[in-house]
């Protein structure tokens, strides 16, 4: 799979952005649905094509054509989606972040969120953007840092996104989750129980002495 990244819309360019992005993007099967594939630098791509056993890969939640988000998609949508699948990646109390959430949501954009809350969380996200600046949006391989409605749009209208939400009644969006899953901690062994035994008698302490000249303090 080839990655097409998205240049930045000039102003007088926009529409030959989105022209170039139609002629090159042409539609293949997505029965194998999209995977999320992290590199051993920490860097995120997308492919269309199984990577190999050994690859660190995920399906991307919500954008598989076999999952059920992915399967109530519109056709053209959904070939949208598996070329140019959308990541949010947002904080907690991060108004632009709230902006940018709202405004994909009114739009109807198939997207899925990372939240960047934990010390791990992080660290993964300075690797992966280069920046601690939130909020983060990806689409296909293309980062765009920071929110601002018209840069948005302008991004998703050269992918092909709609400009108004197609997306069904009964779509349902998947639950945002941290970019790095919690670590489970072993639950700690029940302590042995001692039959038979008495506890040790205490052992009488001798008193601190008190220090001279000090008022009366004790260490």
């Amino acid at each position: 799979m080839k990655h097409i990244a998205i240049q930045t819309p000039k102003p007088a360019g926009i529409m030959a952005a989105a022209m170039l992005l139609g002629a090159l993007a042409t539609p293949w099967a997505l029965a194998q649905g999209v995977y999320r594939i992290v590199g051993p630098d920490g860097r995120v791509s997308y492919s269309d094509q199984p990577p190999p056993p050994s690859a660190n890969a995920k399906p991307v939640a919500g954008v598989s054509a076999g999952a059920s988000g992915g399967a109530q998609l519109p056709s053209e949508l959904r070939q949208v989606v598996g070329r140019y699948p959308v990541t949010l990646y947002t904080g907690s109390d991060c108004t632009p972040c709230n902006n940018g959430r709202n405004m994909l949501n009114a739009r109807g954009i198939p997207y899925t969120e990372k939240t960047v809350n934990s010390a791990d969380d992080g660290t993964a996200f300075k690797r992966l953007s280069n920046t601690n600046s939130l909020p983060l949006l990806t689409i296909g391989s293309q980062q765009v840092k920071g929110y601002s409605e018209s840069e948005w749009n302008q991004y998703l209208d050269a992918a092909g996104y709609p400009k108004q939400s197609v997306l069904p009644a009964s779509y349902r969006r998947p639950a945002a989750t941290a970019l790095v899953e919690a670590k489970t901690l072993p639950a700690a062994p029940p302590p042995k129980e001692t039959t038979g035994t008495r506890p040790a008698a205490p052992v009488d302490t001798p008193a601190a002495p008190t220090v001279e000249g000090s008022g009366g303090i004790r260490f």
